[in-house]
């Protein structure tokens, strides 16, 4: 009998919302069942107050997930730079619940949560704010040029830049699961020992993996991604 998908509920990045990843949910059978998360001020939700502060989003979120993982008996966490920090206070507050929580924790994209940014975008005009983002994502969506879309869309990626550059963790104990790191390769905004810093998150197993590409390597490289969860 074949053994079930492994479950991987997935947490958006910057600006992104559940859409990203539900082109997971399609293609070959990887023995992985994505689970998107979506959050307030996006997509289906677009007319709901986003979050401002990661500890308040990941006591929102906990109990969804709770919810939305009852019927398996394990499952993942992956979240992207933002969705990173996400992943580790949404685990941190399942525990906190009594809930068993994942059983393995993937953050992408990240160093670790007590490394906060030197440079912020917070405060500054729309056009100075985008650069700046342009620089810490190392691309810039092409919505952001179109006038409509950028009144539309602005003002999420604004309240999720500052719910990361205003983070803080919650607490500096080691969860006791398995951590696995994963950064592009050519990554130029999170470096390899930055990137290995979630070391310190567990006092469990840590794993290091670097996939090809850049800090948004997962756009275009969601197959190896998929693939290398799968050899959990």
């Amino acid at each position: 009998m074949p053994s079930q998908p492994f479950p991987l509920v997935c947490l958006p990045f910057a600006g992104s919302g559940a859409g990203f990843y539900r082109a997971w949910t399609e293609g070959p059978d990887r023995g992985i069942k994505v689970i998107p998360v979506q959050l307030p001020g996006r997509e289906e939700l677009f007319l709901d107050t986003p979050f401002t502060d990661a500890l308040e989003a990941a006591a929102q979120l906990a109990p969804q997930i709770a919810e939305l993982t009852a019927e398996f008996p394990a499952f993942g966490l992956f979240g992207h730079s933002l969705g990173a920090v996400l992943c580790y206070e949404i685990a941190r507050e399942l525990q906190r619940l009594g809930h068993p929580g994942p059983s393995h924790l993937y953050v992408s994209g990240s160093p670790g949560p007590w490394n906060g940014r030197d440079s912020r975008a917070t405060g500054l005009n729309d056009e100075e704010f985008l650069e700046r983002v342009q620089e810490f994502a190392g691309y810039r969506h092409a919505a952001f040029d179109n006038p409509d879309l950028r009144e539309l869309l602005l003002p999420v990626l604004r309240a999720d830049v500052a719910m990361h550059e205003n983070y803080k963790p919650s607490s500096d104990e080691p969860l006791g699961l398995p951590v696995t790191s994963i950064r592009g390769e050519t990554d130029a905004l999170v470096s390899r020992e930055h990137a290995q810093q979630w070391r310190d998150v567990t006092r469990d197993a840590f794993r290091y993996v670097e996939l090809p590409g850049g800090h948004m390597y997962l756009a275009d490289a969601a197959e190896a991604l998929l693939r290398t969860i799968a050899e959990r």
